[in-house]
Parts: structure tokens; sequence; C-alpha cells
């Protein structure tokens, strides 16, 4: 009888509600070596990176907090703050989206 693999789930902590999850729930800042601060997206971005829930709530504790900046060792532009509420506001609707649409 052969056993089968588990596939192991990486799981990352969220800067905001320092709370783990699985790596693919959670939205990837990244800056990058020449010190740019941005979103990734497909998370395969060169740099540092640090993780958040796609949560408003998430973001705007880690931004009160300024667990970003600590994280990254840089100021953290408020553009790059609008772009992820953006980011997050979108991924907040789909998920309700798709939620209405099992039941």
């Amino acid at each position: 009888m052969q056993q089968q693999k588990v596939k192991k789930i990486p799981m990352r902590r969220c800067t905001g509600c320092n709370e783990q999850r699985p790596k693919r729930e959670l939205v990837r800042v990244v800056r990058s070596p020449e010190g740019e601060v941005s979103m990734d997206l497909t998370g395969k971005k060169a740099g540092r990176g640090a993780y958040l829930c796609p949560s408003a709530a998430c973001l705007a504790k880690a931004r009160k907090a300024k667990r970003l900046e600590r994280a990254f060792g840089v100021p953290i532009p408020d553009g790059v703050y609008d772009r992820l509420t953006e980011e997050i506001a979108c991924a907040e609707q789909m998920a309700r989206e798709a939620a209405q649409g099992e039941q």
C-alpha cells in the first residue's frame, strides 16, 4: 500500500493583524532592490516582501503602527497606501460577489 503525499501549504503572517494564513490568501507588498515599494500581485517580484490580509482593517492597522515601514526599513509614500487601499477594496468586492454566487 502506497502512502499519498500531503502537500505542504506555505504559511505567512499578516503584518496588520499578526495572524498566520496560507500564502495564497494574502497580498504581498515588496520593496525592490532599488528601494521602490509596490504591490506584487504575482508573488514573484524580486525584493523584500511583507504580507497583508485582503481587508481594509488589516491595512489600517499596519499603516497606523507603521509596520510596513518597519518591515522594509524605508518610509512608505501615501501613493502606495492609496493603491493598496484600492486593490484591497477590489479584492473584498470580488470575495463578496463570489460568496453571493455560491448561495
